[in-house]
């Protein structure tokens, strides 16, 4: 079979769907990335995995419907000439449009998955009001032409049933988010004595960057012994943390180091991780930190507390609540044991919940492939 994957960034084929690829090639068919021209070596290392690639102007943020419109046609052109059996569709952009464009282009098979609802979701009411129900009628329209959505964790399956986005009868799966590749992100152990806290993440409000810099800088004066490391490029948008602003947070403290290229540095070097986000699809740098057998903090809402049991791996906090945030980490510094016992139960929950392997197997049962 022919298949075409469609996302919304280049890198994201190879950071995210890389190990899916692959596993789709080694079934035997024959494997298309489609994704936007935003990163010069995607196009080689692809095809030093035996993925075709073929660019897209797609456009991550933005609403111009002359551009979008545009974006459809240019997807479906490129869906005729490939003429795929099935297409798999992620992140919102691809999703709706990508569909469509299937849909146009006489796609036999059409599937997307859900990785998270984003910013128009992070408030219905007031001005993102619009946003909000312009985004949930753009999904209605392209889920429709779905054989089978896939959500990363139950809580955005439920709420698109209760919206009304997908009825209760479409054909749906819970992948547990994208996986992690339990060889890539191996078990290491602790090496500083002092807790070092890190947190991955694009600088966004909407990740909790915010909330974990401000419990940082308490924490900071009160152990100054104690590194907080925030790691993660400034991400421009209506969303996104001033550069002021981070200026501040690294006056008082906190290690604002900006994207790095392997990650696993970071986790090799930390303690504890923590993402205060507000909602999620399921957050890969958890299932990383996980792996690597690091102990977690995180909030109590969808897709992030999928990845804790409370207590046992690590906490669970209120959304934008700083000072329970605070608590939960100070208590690694105060009882340093937690570190060890918490991080060896992430370890056993990614191995039984996140293995990148049965992953893909769901995936491509759910396809059919």
């Amino acid at each position: 079979m022919k298949v075409a994957v469609i996302g919304g960034y280049g890198p994201s084929l190879i950071n995210f769907r890389g190990s899916m690829l692959c596993a789709m090639k080694d079934a035997g068919h024959e494997v298309y990335g489609i994704a936007p021209a935003d990163s010069p070596d995607v196009p080689a290392r692809l095809a030093a995995m035996g993925i075709k690639y073929v660019p897209a102007p797609i456009r991550r943020t933005g609403m111009n419907p002359v551009r979008d419109l545009t974006t459809i046609y240019s997807l479906f052109k490129i869906l005729r000439d490939i003429k795929p059996d099935a297409v798999l569709s992620y992140t919102i952009k691809p999703v709706i449009y990508g569909s469509l464009a299937a849909k146009m282009a006489g796609v036999p098979s059409i599937f997307s998955m859900i990785t998270g609802l984003g910013y128009a979701f992070g408030e219905t009411s007031g001005k993102r009001a619009i946003l909000f129900q312009l985004v949930k009628n753009m999904y209605r329209c392209g889920l429709a032409t779905n054989n089978c959505v896939m959500f990363q964790n139950p809580d955005d399956r439920n709420l698109f049933i209760e919206l009304g986005i997908i009825g209760r009868n479409k054909k749906n799966v819970i992948t547990n988010g994208s996986g992690v590749d339990l060889d890539h992100f191996c078990t290491m152990p602790i090496k500083r004595d002092a807790p070092v806290f890190l947190c991955i993440s694009r600088l966004l409000k909407e990740k909790g960057v915010r909330e974990f810099a401000q419990a940082s800088m308490i924490l900071k004066k009160k152990y100054p012994e104690a590194q907080f490391r925030l790691v993660g490029p400034h991400d421009p948008g209506p969303d996104s943390i001033s550069e002021k602003v981070i200026e501040e947070w690294k006056a008082a403290g906190v290690d604002c180091v900006g994207p790095v290229d392997d990650v696993r540095d970071e986790l090799e070097n930390c303690s504890v991780y923590v993402l205060p986000s507000y909602r999620e699809g399921t957050p890969r740098s958890v299932l990383e930190a996980m792996s690597t057998g690091r102990a977690i903090v995180t909030t109590d809402t969808p897709g992030c507390r999928e990845t804790v049991i409370d207590g046992e791996n690590g906490f669970m906090v209120p959304v934008k609540d700083v000072p329970a945030l605070k608590r939960a980490m100070e208590k690694f510094i105060t009882s340093p044991k937690l570190i060890r016992a918490m991080g060896g139960k992430s370890c056993d929950l990614a191995a039984h919940k996140y293995d990148v392997n049965k992953v893909n197997t769901t995936i491509m049962n759910a396809m059919g492939l």
